[in-house]
């Protein structure tokens, strides 16, 4: 592995300070506000907080057991301490992230956070028979227990077959919207500026919790609700073209007299290299077929011979124009 690699990038080397300041420094009010804000700041802060401070905790653990053999004041157990322990707690997060592949789990008393790179899909099936799709860039935050049944989808997008259980209901919290299973399988995708929920099968209820229940919404097979700051609305999709954007679940993308803009923007979600059409007229040129999500050189190509438009690449990514 390189050493760039290995390297902590900078929301690691921040979540490591704060690791360090609470459990070996003072720890003063205004420090727990700023410790506060800076979780609120972005998922990745979290993300990265809970995946050190998990394993500071196994490090820490570790660092224990020679005191068992050599007293609770020997040399042995006191080199283990302080910045010593943060390395070895970076060395174990570096570890973990790469024996791992394409995602990562945490543990932590009630929740676990499920995560995927750009590019990268999981299945988790949860012991009530419940089963998870993630797509590219995907966190979700999972609360199993006897009494509840609830996840939260902090980014990116979902595929749900839930095992129905009327005295437990499944949940999925997507910001301040919640959607209530009622027996069904579902799509769940949150952007930055809006989520869309796509029923596939059977029926879930679509809501706010800060309103009242006549403002939820029962959605069934063919219903997409679209959630953003304009407000909320309903459309109708066809079980064929519902199952076309679910192509994802096979690596795959589907287009069917799709624009290029929109093309560029569904390739550019699963693939490090972008496609950038700024061309009006490129981006006006329809799009029908089927393609590897991960192989953006490979449409770039068919854009080039067969599509006649011109392709260059650049520091930004594959420009592609009339």
């Amino acid at each position: 592995m390189s050493r760039s690699a290995l390297a902590m990038n900078t929301v690691d080397a921040e979540a490591a300070s704060w690791i360090e300041r609470r459990h070996f420094g003072p720890w003063t009010e205004s420090e727990e506000a700023e410790f506060d804000a800076w979780l609120r700041q972005s998922i990745d802060n979290r993300v990265a907080y809970l995946r050190l401070n998990a394993s500071w905790k196994r490090a820490k653990r570790l660092a224990a057991l020679p005191s068992a053999k050599s007293g609770a004041g020997s040399k042995a157990s006191r080199k283990f301490s302080g910045p010593f322990l943060m390395k070895i707690a970076a060395g174990f997060a570096v570890l973990a992230l790469a024996g791992m592949g394409s995602s990562y789990f945490l543990s932590q008393p009630r929740d676990r956070v499920f995560a995927t790179p750009v590019g990268g899909h999981e299945t988790v099936t949860f012991s009530d028979g419940t089963r998870v799709e993630l797509n590219t860039n995907t966190v979700l935050r999972v609360r199993m227990t006897t009494d509840q049944r609830a996840v939260w989808l902090e980014r990116g997008e979902a595929y749900f077959e839930v095992k129905h259980d009327p005295v437990h209901p499944f949940v999925v919290m997507i910001g301040n919207h919640r959607v209530t299973d009622l027996g069904t399988k579902f799509t769940v995708h949150r952007e930055a500026q809006k989520m869309e929920v796509a029923v596939v099968q059977g029926k879930v209820w679509f809501d706010d919790p800060g309103k009242t229940a006549e403002d939820g919404t029962l959605l069934t097979p063919g219903d997409v609700a679209v959630a953003s700051a304009n407000g909320m609305h309903v459309t109708r999709k066809s079980l064929q073209a519902l199952t076309a954007e679910l192509n994802w679940r096979q690596g795959l993308l589907v287009f069917d007299k799709t624009a290029l803009s929109d093309v560029a923007t569904a390739f550019n979600r699963y693939n490090g290299m972008k496609l950038v059409v700024k061309d009006p007229a490129a981006a006006s040129v329809l799009i029908g077929g089927t393609f590897k999500a991960n192989d953006v050189e490979d449409f770039a190509r068919l854009a080039e011979t067969v599509l006649g438009l011109h392709v260059k690449h650049t520091e930004d990514g594959i420009v592609i124009s009339h």
